[in-house]
């Protein structure tokens, strides 16, 4: 029997990983019904972590609780407890920052200036509250440039102007900021904190937080160079070189986490290691990723670049689906790739339906391969 291992990343903004592998999964069977299929969803630190940990690991439990969203406004989260074992002998929370003060959240209304990131550090609270031994913080999706203060003042930090004045949510208040009090600080938990990225960008300059992001945020090119020095600013009140790779994730809040002493580590691999997709790949005979936009930078710490590379160290062929890819993109490690684009005919219809087209694109691979290979099962 041939396995198939579904790995997708999330479509952003279409679809999520969990319902991409399960449209992959409807249209491969349509083709191939006596093939085992596996889905493991993946994720690379942004929309879609907690579902990613959820469906890989036994025993994970979703913990809701309510913050303060980047709009100002109370919104219904969660983080995600992943139980002891005996190869991870303690209990761990995993906090999204997209669900909690994600730029999805502010819909087409964004708050360059006042978005912040206070709801990310009442999840991590909660967290702690509960008691986790370790944390695994995702920082992808960010709608804020403040540097992490709002999550810190969550966690018990006080960040007053000149006159000793607490200071006002994002950027906004971030630019006032004139003292840093960690009296109140909460301690890192017994086993650390592990915060998941694939943005190396440093706090500040013309690769910082502020230059790349703001845009994106809704910071006009008049404002860039404010945020910018707001940003140094920040860095001296925490204390941290503001040229260090990964400070500028999540607007800043990279740089906050590693004040408050967690590590940044790269979060497509990480998180590849921690839901077992090396031993998934060693056991399935095709391994399945893909994400929305697959481009240049696609190879540079992104789901599926991580993905082709563990299949291709146990010798299991690997396919491509993406939404659209990207003339400039390199698919040499993907034995096949299908584009939701090409079959749709219109980077619009490919949007307006992402499930049928992936369906699509699942039935067209599983076509592919047994065309190309005969699906032999590896030994």
């Amino acid at each position: 029997m041939t396995v198939v291992l579904l790995a997708p990343d999330g479509f952003k903004g279409s679809i999520s990983a969990v319902d991409a592998a399960a449209s992959l999964a409807a249209g491969w069977r349509s083709v191939r019904g006596d093939d085992r299929i596996v889905e493991l969803p993946m994720a690379d630190g942004g929309e879609g972590t907690l579902d990613a940990f959820l469906v890989a690991v036994p025993g994970a439990r979703r913990m809701p609780v309510r913050v303060t969203g980047p709009h100002g406004r109370e919104v219904a989260a969660s983080w995600v407890l992943l139980p002891a074992t005996g190869d991870a002998p303690r209990s761990t929370g995993v906090v999204e920052l997209a669900s909690t003060s994600g730029i999805e959240l502010l819909g087409d209304t964004l708050r360059p200036l006042d978005a912040g990131t206070h709801g990310f550090g009442q999840a991590i609270t909660a967290a702690l509250d509960h008691g986790v031994s370790r944390l695994v913080l995702a920082i992808g999706s960010s709608a804020s440039t403040d540097a992490g203060f709002g999550a810190l003042t969550a966690l018990g930090a006080r960040i007053t102007d000149a006159a000793g004045v607490e200071v006002a949510a994002g950027l906004r208040g971030m630019r006032d900021a004139a003292r840093l009090d960690r009296s109140g600080l909460r301690p890192l938990p017994p086993f650390g904190v592990l915060v998941l990225t694939d943005v190396r960008s440093p706090l500040t300059g013309p690769r910082g937080a502020a230059a790349v992001f703001g845009p994106q945020k809704g910071l006009g090119p008049d404002e860039i160079a404010d945020a910018d020095a707001a940003l140094a600013r920040a860095a001296a009140l925490l204390g941290i070189d503001a040229t260090e790779p990964g400070g500028g994730a999540a607007g800043g809040t990279g740089a906050a986490l590693l004040a408050w002493g967690a590590e940044l580590v790269p979060g497509a691999e990480r998180i590849a290691d921690l839901v077992g997709l090396a031993d998934a790949i060693v056991a399935s005979d095709v391994v399945i990723t893909g994400e929305g936009s697959f481009d240049a930078s696609s190879g540079a710490g992104k789901a599926p670049e991580r993905v082709a590379a563990l299949a291709r160290a146990s010798a299991c062929p690997a396919l491509l689906v993406a939404g659209r890819i990207a003339p400039d993109a390199d698919t040499s490690a993907f034995r096949d790739a299908a584009s939701l684009t090409d079959l749709a005919g219109s980077p619009e219809a490919a949007l307006s339906a992402p499930g049928e087209w992936l369906t699509a694109a699942g039935a067209t691979l599983a076509r592919g391969f047994g065309a190309r290979s005969g699906a032999p099962t590896r030994d």
